[in-house]
């Protein structure tokens, strides 16, 4: 009889079911919504999901990659907030007399890969959790914001930056096809690359990875500045999206990214899931977003539903049989 409860926990908490969960999640609430609200599979509003998703995938792609080492990564809004600031101010503006065009957006991108690289050499090279290295960095980040936008709004006035929003190629808004090409790139990062490889060989097991030859500090701060410039394209959509940038516009993108990532399969723990897994799980949450508010679903109640959705993929993704220990 004692062994019952072990074999209940190997069936719902094994490897398999834990990679079918998210996937089968979804389909299921999509046909759920579908049938409670026929809307919802208009062509109209799959646009918006797809619209909606743009900004968390891109986020969601250069999270996952810390979240496989077993880290995590804290400066999503404030790399994402200096990265539409970089964009908005060297932009044509309402603030200024610049107009550098497209090298505002090269250099937005280019300031997110360099706040990522500093997050992983403070974390490498001071050995200091990357909890609390990208926490400051987090803060860096918006305080930059604050003092360069002066505490105010700029209007981003630059047409064909403002095109990644409101243009449509193939009836989809160019940022569906940009963050569609950050999902692309991350697969073939994480499937093809040997900086891929090692990333998930550093999150199964730090130490075998040192010993099979893994420069573990490089990839690490690579990881890091990987994920640094996918916040720093998705600070362009977001300004692009909005058509202005503000100290807060990255509030609430982080626990959004990180939910869509552990949502999608990626154990917190490191080395299990990866980009795929998390496609899926941005998937998830911004098709049960846009459920809830087709239903007429309170914000309050969203929030409570999208609170416990995390708790559950947490306890889903956790491979329960292994872990003796929770911290």
């Amino acid at each position: 009889m004692t062994l019952i409860p072990g074999r209940i926990a190997g069936l719902f908490g094994g490897r398999r079911w834990r990679s079918l969960a998210p996937l089968a999640v979804l389909i299921v609430l999509c046909v759920l919504i579908a049938i409670a609200n026929p809307n919802f599979i208009e062509l109209r509003n799959l646009v918006r999901v797809a619209n909606s998703a743009a900004v968390p995938l891109t986020l969601a792609m250069g999270l996952t990659f810390i979240i496989l080492m077993g880290s995590i990564d804290l400066s999503v809004e404030g790399t994402l907030s200096v990265s539409a600031m970089v964009v908005v101010l060297l932009a044509a503006n309402d603030g200024n007399g610049n107009d550098y065009g497209w090298w505002a957006v090269l250099a937005a991108i280019v300031a997110g890969t360099a706040m990522g690289f500093v997050s992983g050499l403070v974390q490498t090279m001071l050995r200091i959790p990357s909890f609390m290295a990208t926490l400051g960095m987090w803060f860096i980040g918006l305080g930059l914001s604050v003092y360069m936008l002066g505490g105010s709004a700029i209007r981003l006035n630059d047409a064909s930056i403002r095109d990644l929003a409101l243009h449509r190629f193939f009836g989809m808004p160019l940022a569906v096809w940009v963050a569609t090409g950050a999902f692309l790139l991350a697969a073939v990062i994480q499937y093809h690359t040997k900086l891929g490889r090692h990333i998930l060989a550093i999150g199964g097991d730090e130490d075998v990875a040192k010993l099979s030859g893994v420069n573990v500090i490089r990839v690490r701060i690579t990881a890091f500045a990987l994920a640094g410039f996918f916040f720093g394209i998705a600070g362009v959509l977001a300004a692009a999206q909005l058509g202005q940038s503000h100290a807060v516009i990255g509030d609430g993108r982080l626990f959004a990214a990180v939910t869509a990532v552990v949502v999608g399969g990626t154990a917190l723990t490191g080395g299990e899931g990866g980009v795929v897994n998390t496609l899926i799980g941005v998937l998830i949450v911004t098709v049960l977003a846009n459920g809830m508010i087709l239903l007429g679903i309170s914000p309050y109640i969203q929030q409570t539903v999208q609170g416990l959705m995390i708790i559950a993929a947490v306890a889903l993704s956790l491979d329960r049989m292994r872990l003796r220990i929770v911290k």
